[in-house]
């Protein structure tokens, strides 16, 4: 499943089934690698590597890190970073613009660089390489997330400056749980065909839901063969 769409008219829904979950699967579906918008995600790999699109990191999976960072090691830079995400999350969502002023803009990324600066010196070095030793060196979680949120500062802060951009991808985890429970109940589909079927009848379900459709209704609408005419019709109202 793929949420990359956060605009005000609705979030569309797109399960496919493939034996792979990294790069080959995304290359599969063809949706991501020709996508311009803001894919967002919770920092996987294989999202980033494609650079045509712009990023926005799910602000929920960071403020867990932070959390976890804080309540393990205490470190003062992970809780003053948690801090600044929460205000900033709050900020946008009382703005009446849905975004932030450039002025407030430069202030958080001051304060985001500061408190990054200073948690380098708050945390212990990274040991050397051994020489001769293969892989790279093993670093603990707190050094992983600081060496992420230096690096991907603008898909960390994209949401303050974009209106259509949010600050998690709750829209996205909220719309697999049903694939999720699917796989609980039953455990399995007995043939791919049967499956590939429930990922597109979920996903225009789904889909339709966001659009404001009771699931009765939308079922009846493609049973009557205009479900694409019913779409194209609301976005020809939007417009």
């Amino acid at each position: 499943m793929a949420h990359y769409d956060a605009s005000g008219r609705g979030i569309h829904t797109i399960k496919f089934l493939h034996p792979r979950r990294g790069k080959e699967a995304i290359e599969a579906f063809g949706i991501i690698p020709v996508y311009t918008g803001v894919l967002i995600h919770d920092c996987w790999a294989s999202y980033l590597a494609y650079s045509q699109c712009k990023h926005q990191l799910c602000g929920s999976h960071l403020l867990r890190e932070l959390t976890f960072v804080v309540d393990s090691s205490n470190y003062r830079w992970a809780r003053l970073m948690r801090k600044v995400l929460r205000e900033v999350c709050h900020k946008v969502n009382k703005s009446e613009t849905g975004v932030l002023s450039e002025a407030e803009c430069r202030k958080i990324r001051k304060r985001y660089r500061t408190i990054l600066t200073q948690g380098a010196g708050e945390m212990p070095e990274v040991p050397a390489k051994p020489e001769g030793k293969r892989g790279r060196v093993a670093k603990s979680d707190a050094h992983n997330l600081h060496e992420r949120l230096l690096k991907h500062e603008d898909s960390v802060l994209r949401f303050m400056s974009e209106p259509d951009v949010s600050f998690t991808n709750n829209a996205g985890e909220q719309k697999i749980r049903m694939a999720k429970v699917k796989i609980k109940v039953s455990g399995c589909f007995r043939t791919d065909r049967y499956a590939h079927a429930w990922c597109r009848i979920s996903s225009y379900l789904s889909s339709m839901g966001a659009l404001g459709y009771n699931p009765l209704v939308a079922i009846q609408i493609a049973l009557a063969g205009n479900a694409a005419n019913m779409v194209k019709s609301h976005y020809a109202q939007d417009a």
